[in-house]
């Protein structure tokens, strides 16, 4: 059968790999899609030494293979938000399907993105946005189709959980362990998106949104990092039977639908307390199903193309069967008002439990006023560590609370930071227990 025809913008670690991926299990492919998977063009400011690109058309400029009419798909991955949305526009207008591991441009403008290769009869794959390899996007919208999803909560950045995973096994400090992932190249020169939760908010506004139907709303996402964890945290955190991770995390309820990323304490028993490193994992808990989990590489070069590549066969099958793409882009067809009209719940309603780390000054009563004002704002106190202090030494207090609303722990904290005894900041880090009742 005649070939499908891609162009590949952005020859980078993802490109390079996808493109790599593509000659290399050139006719495996083909074998799979029914046709062969040809490289028509590639789009890309720089070359790439791992990719030997003899034969193939060569451009700098990204947007002539958005235009080119011998290219049937074309594949962005030059990242980013603007330059990626232009990129991506200009290729439905001209009638190509699109394939994209750019998570930033689908949580942001993925609505409008969708709208326009509706009208324009065309598909836009996005499989590799989210976890690298694993195929998390594809069990949502297919193999848990017949669920409904209560809630779901993933290690979706790998930077983050290389940094807490070598905080806990060698008892370092953030600034260290990040200067290490730095030099690895497992975060950036700045790591912001990663640290501070960016990176995993924008994977996580994409599977809530496949998760219970809604649309795309990144920006009503909250995001919180992990620059304030300290050794410490921990530290006590494993004494008292947990593991910090750093999770995205969306439930829903009959009020809406939660949608935040934080650090989180989670029982050291649960799988997702036991992925270490740069692996990313996300749990789902189906009704029908009860819990899966999802587990792999969550970035790379060749992770990540093996899922590019796997909507690239997606399109070429709906190419060859002359169909519309039968999978919904967020898993609902048309415009379900029951589900869409579900609200991003503001974090102030979230409903958890807490661990807390103050610095006291060290003298009689400094715990009794602690509990107090917890007490006052409904706040049930579950366990205490109080550690000794020498002499004119600022003494930890942990605290584990039982489940409390959020809001209720602002005006909490809010008012234990403004006592003289406490030192600094409160120290605040969510609970979960991720308990297949919940």
């Amino acid at each position: 059968m005649k070939p499908v025809r891609v162009g590949i913008c952005g020859l980078g670690t993802v490109g390079g790999g996808t493109f790599n991926v593509l000659t290399r299990n050139a006719d495996e492919i083909a074998r799979r899609a029914g046709r062969p998977i040809v490289i028509e063009q590639v789009g890309a400011r720089r070359d790439n030494p791992d990719c030997d690109t003899t034969g193939i058309k060569l451009t700098r400029d990204i947007f002539e293979v958005a235009r080119n009419p011998d290219v049937d798909v074309l594949v962005e991955l030059v990242g980013g938000y603007d330059v990626a949305r232009e990129l991506v526009m200009t290729a439905i207008e001209h009638g190509k399907h699109v394939v994209t591991a750019n998570k930033a441009l689908i949580a942001v403008y993925g609505n409008e993105i969708f709208r326009a290769a509706h009208d324009k009869g065309v598909i836009v794959a996005f499989e590799a946005a989210v976890a690298g390899g694993i195929p998390v996007i594809k069990s949502l919208r297919e193999g848990l189709g017949a669920n409904r999803i209560q809630w779901l909560a993933g290690i979706i950045n790998g930077t983050g959980n290389y940094i807490l995973t070598h905080m806990r096994d060698e008892g370092r400090a953030f600034e260290d362990v990040l200067a290490e992932a730095q030099a690895l190249g497992y975060a950036e020169a700045d790591p912001t998106f990663d640290v501070e939760g960016i990176d995993a908010a924008h994977k996580l506004t994409i599977l809530a949104s496949i998760a219970y139907g809604v649309p795309l709303q990144f920006d009503r996402a909250y995001t919180e990092g992990i620059a304030r964890i300290t050794a410490e945290d921990v530290e006590q955190a494993d004494n008292l039977g947990y593991t910090i991770k750093h999770l995205g995390i969306t439930r829903r309820s009959d009020s809406g639908v939660e949608l935040r990323v934080h650090p989180t304490l989670i029982p050291k028993e649960r799988l997702l307390a036991n992925v270490h490193g740069v692996k990313n994992a996300i749990a789902v808990m189906g009704d029908a199903t009860g819990p899966t989990l999802y587990y792999g590489a969550g970035a790379g070069a060749e992770p990540t193309a093996s899922a590019v590549v796997a909507d690239l066969l997606d399109v070429a099958r709906d190419i060859t069967t002359a169909h519309h793409y039968r999978v919904p882009y967020l898993a609902f067809s048309g415009v379900n008002d029951e589900v869409n009209a579900l609200p991003i719940l503001p974090m102030e309603d979230i409903v958890t439990a807490y661990y807390l780390r103050l610095l006291a000054v060290d003298r009689p009563g400094v715990l009794a006023r602690v509990a107090t004002i917890l007490s006052e704002h409904g706040i049930s106190i579950e366990a205490i560590i109080q550690k000794e202090a020498t002499e004119g030494e600022l003494v930890p207090i942990i605290l584990m609370t039982h489940r409390t609303r959020e809001q209720h722990m602002n005006e909490a904290i809010r008012q234990l930071e403004s006592l003289a005894d406490i030192a600094g900041p409160v120290t605040r880090i969510r609970v979960e227990s991720l308990d297949e009742q919940e």
